[in-house]
């Protein structure tokens, strides 16, 4: 009888010891199992501070770039973008006074003065593209087909022909400047506007008044079909239009969102998104409105 009592008592420990092994298996395989918010296909996690200013040209925000490809380092970092579109003199004037994080913007000698005077760092190429000067059909200046931009704005002085400025300190309103400089021209009179616009409006205002403009390429083709105005002078080197970002600096003003904007520019100047920046426009228009130059 002892025999069978301890036979018996020796089964019980043996199946304990197994079924205490099974659970031990299982819960070891539970806590070798990824959290739901670390499997693949799952939104980026939410950074400590999501909201991102960034301050850039109406060129970037007219010619559709920015609704294509914001969207992918939204959905990378989970940072969320105010974009604010104005010309490039007022971008930098908000890094200035603190009121963005990171500028995209095309004036290439006011970002170093920028950055030498203390208010962005980490200034990178991102792409360029060029400025043409567009006008009436009728073309009363009579500069159709050249590609010296100095000699244009001269005929389009001598002529009187209605030419229409950004006047709004933005990187084109500056470009044009330098080139009424290079021609020794400063511009007046009832033939020469300066509205105080963005790109997209000077262009729709040009046209209604059937006058010549300076335009960057991205915001023409985007915008042609709408409008009347014929491309009249490019191709001088006057015309390129480069492109670059800044962050804001984060010793002059600790409360901007630097480490956003670091992962901005990194963003930006990668090699994926350089792909997206080179394939933009090509579908629509046959060529890139922009070309990648951040390497």
């Amino acid at each position: 009888m002892q025999k069978f009592r301890n036979h018996k008592l020796l089964s019980f420990l043996l199946i304990m010891a197994m079924l205490l092994s099974v659970f031990a298996i299982a819960g070891c395989q539970q806590q070798e199992e990824p959290a739901p918010q670390q499997q693949a296909g799952d939104k980026a996690p939410t950074p400590e501070d999501p909201q991102l200013t960034l301050a850039t040209t109406t060129s970037t925000q007219d010619s559709g770039l920015l609704d294509v490809i914001l969207p992918d380092f939204e959905a990378k970092t989970g940072y969320q973008v105010e974009v604010i579109a104005v010309g490039s003199g007022a971008a930098m004037s908000m890094g200035e006074s603190g009121d963005a994080d990171v500028l995209l913007v095309h004036s290439r000698a006011a970002e170093d003065e920028f950055i030498a005077a203390g208010h962005g760092v980490d200034r990178h190429d991102v792409m360029y593209n060029d400025f043409l000067i567009i006008g009436p059909a009728a073309d009363p200046a009579g500069i159709k087909g050249g590609n010296d931009a100095v000699a244009a704005i001269t005929q389009i002085s001598e002529s009187e022909a209605i030419f229409l400025s950004r006047g709004d300190e933005s990187g084109t309103h500056k470009k044009e400047l330098s080139i009424w400089r290079a021609a020794g021209i400063e511009p007046s009179g009832d033939w020469y506007n300066s509205v105080g616009k963005g790109m997209g409006d000077t262009y729709r205002m040009a046209d209604e008044m059937q006058g010549y403009t300076l335009i960057d390429r991205a915001t023409y083709l985007a915008n042609k079909g709408n409008y009347s105005l014929e491309p009249m002078v490019e191709g001088d080197e006057l015309l390129f239009n480069p492109y670059g970002v800044i962050a804001v600096s984060p010793e002059k003003y600790p409360n901007i969102n630097y480490e956003g904007a670091t992962a901005f520019i990194q963003w930006i100047i990668s090699d994926e998104t350089q792909a997206l920046i080179a394939e933009f426009g090509k579908d629509q228009y046959g060529q890139s409105l922009f070309i990648p130059d951040a390497k």
